[in-house]
């Protein structure tokens, strides 16, 4: 394959987004995010260096833009950890007998997956002093014991994802990222719909949210959103390292 040097359109950047649910069309899109980089970073500060973390055994973020792409490729490294885990399960089709419902989720692993590579190659090829490093994910026995378990642990994950792209997107100052942060979003909340009615049949936005109380769509008819400060604190015990968010922008 001939190398490409020349920034592609955003236009052709962000068309793998286009079918969500197809994975080599979103696979394909991350590895134009490895050319396309210099359109997607621009304008982005690369004085924070990452290795000043103010804590030991803690990860910066950094600040700015890089440092939300820095939170949501965190939330999608966990994300991602979590459905291979599942899949890999030795008792993988004994826990979900139906067909359907096993290929939902391993398509789920292959988006989480997508969104993962997609942030690393996108913040590594410009701003590789600034990516934090690949997180130790802490996923409990007792998350994958069970259909039961799994479904919840899931649901929590997806949830956590949708209110943290909602919370952060107003945060972002690159029109780019927005764009882009919404057609992950998109994705998320069909993720999240179908494992609420693989739950229970039919409930796809109601029930308990498992990151807050009541419904996961408000008053208004509208997802909810969570801050990074508030996500964070709910991903953390499934994350190894502490996470430091402290220079993120907060409005």
């Amino acid at each position: 394959m001939t190398k490409q040097t020349n920034p592609i359109p955003e236009q052709d950047v962000l068309q793998g987004l286009k079918n969500p649910l197809n994975r080599r069309s979103f696979l394909q899109y991350t590895g134009a995010g490895v050319a396309a980089s210099a359109l997607l970073l621009a304008g982005c500060d690369d004085d924070d260096d990452m290795g000043g973390n103010n804590m030991p055994g803690a990860v910066n973020l950094g600040s700015g833009d890089v440092g939300i792409l820095n939170y949501a490729y965190a939330l999608e490294q966990l994300e991602a950890a979590f459905y291979t885990a599942v899949v890999a399960l030795p008792n993988f089709s004994t826990l979900f007998t139906s067909a359907v419902e096993r290929q939902v989720l391993t398509d789920i692993r292959n988006h989480e997956v997508a969104h993962r590579e997609f942030f690393k190659a996108a913040i590594t090829s410009t701003a590789a002093n600034q990516i934090i490093p690949s997180l130790t994910p802490v996923l409990p026995p007792s998350a994958l014991a069970s259909r039961a378990s799994i479904l919840a642990t899931a649901k929590t994950f997806e949830d956590l994802g949708v209110a943290a792209y909602n919370g952060a997107g107003k945060l972002l100052t690159s029109a780019t990222f927005l764009g882009i942060a919404g057609k992950i979003v998109s994705v998320e909340a069909r993720h999240a719909a179908e494992i609420r009615d693989m739950i229970e049949n039919g409930t796809f936005a109601s029930g308990s949210a498992g990151i807050t109380t009541g419904n996961i769509v408000d008053a208004n008819g509208l997802d909810v959103a969570l801050t990074p400060a508030q996500v964070l604190a709910a991903a953390q015990p499934f994350i190894k390292e502490t996470i430091n968010a402290s220079n993120l922008p907060t409005t």
